[in-house]
């Protein structure tokens, strides 16, 4: 399917469409607090969609996956949620086989490794399996969309924030994990508007580590006994937050190094109100896991059709790319995120 990436806008526009025809239409019942109500009767009912990430159990894996609930509840559809316990591409790999074995509906899967999940979800395709990913991108697969934070930028709205809490000066490191696409976007985005709007700042250290905490906090250790000068710190997801204010604190440098993380969950939450995080950038994990469900329902029963032929032809009803966004959370408007 090399010419998957030549797809047709007018797929988004078909299924907000159905969704807001079905919503007014056909559903009993409102959502509210993020919880979906009412049914539609399309579909089988013995279909089942899968999401599939890896180091299960973060928050904003749940995030993603009661969006992803809630869509399917609008047409009574079954949904199951798996993944590699661990930052591992082999056990993510042994996972997709698994699925792809029940013989899915849909699949809708975030990647470890761009490159090494490119032809295990080309199988999943040929299978006859609709795939679309979500937060970390496999750009060169034949998945038919992805839905994930416009990295790139959301590591600049990081930068204005590093910023802010540094008056404009001052040196700073940023840790990521080398090979992880949506990793190294978030880095590079800091880093070039950082270059391009604030000329009194710096980044003078770059570390990787392996996604997870403690690793962050050795990487954020060693950072800072080699650039005493630091005064900010950029990680790239919770974890890695949460390892840099631990390496911040234990250094004795609590009061004036900010840590700036990128993901959320409850103990980044609690990091920010005692004040060890500085800030953290919020994506829209509900929103990637609530429209992936609504393409995979929307492929898999043909409620979208913008050119006879699509799959024959390798082409994709979906749009290519869809931005979930992100929020700025800090002490002064926590309260609206988490009541913890």
């Amino acid at each position: 399917m090399k010419n998957l990436k030549r797809v047709l806008l007018v797929g988004m526009v078909v299924v907000f469409a159905v969704v807001c025809f079905m919503a007014c239409g056909q559903q009993s019942g409102t959502s509210e607090g993020g919880e979906a109500t009412g049914t539609v009767s399309i579909g089988d009912a013995n279909d089942e969609y899968y999401m599939i990430t890896f180091m299960n159990g973060l928050e904003f894996w749940k995030d993603c996956y009661r969006g992803f609930e809630d869509a399917a509840k609008i047409y009574g559809a079954k949904t199951v949620y798996t993944g590699a316990q661990e930052f591992d591409i082999n056990q993510q790999i042994t996972v997709l086989e698994q699925v792809l074995a029940k013989n899915p509906a849909g699949i809708a899967i975030t990647c470890v490794n761009d490159e090494a999940l490119r032809e295990p979800i080309n199988k999943a395709i040929e299978q006859g399996v609709e795939v679309v990913v979500f937060d970390s991108d496999s750009p060169e697969s034949d998945r038919y969309s992805i839905l994930q934070t416009g990295n790139a930028n959301a590591g600049s709205k990081a930068a204005d924030q590093m910023a802010e809490a540094l008056g404009g000066t001052g040196e700073v490191g940023v840790i990521y994990t080398a090979g992880t696409p949506t990793h190294e976007a978030r880095a590079q985005g800091i880093k070039d508007a950082i270059e391009a709007n604030y000329p009194n700042m710096t980044v003078v250290a770059e570390g990787n580590y392996d996604g997870e905490q403690a690793d962050a906090s050795r990487a954020v250790s060693a950072m800072l006994q080699g650039n005493p000068n630091i005064k900010g710190v950029f990680a790239v997801n919770s974890p890695g937050g949460l390892g840099a204010a631990t390496a911040v604190r234990e250094a004795g440098l609590s009061d004036s190094v900010k840590v700036i993380a990128f993901d959320h969950d409850e103990t980044v939450y609690q990091a920010i109100k005692d004040g060890s995080i500085y800030a953290t950038v919020k994506q829209g994990a509900y929103n990637m896991g609530f429209w992936s469900m609504q393409f995979l329902f929307a492929t898999k029963n043909n409620l979208v059709n913008p050119v006879d032929g699509w799959r024959e032809n390798g082409l994709s009803p979906l749009p290519p790319y869809v931005d979930t966004g992100v929020d700025i959370v800090t002490a002064e408007n926590l309260d609206a995120f988490y009541q913890g």
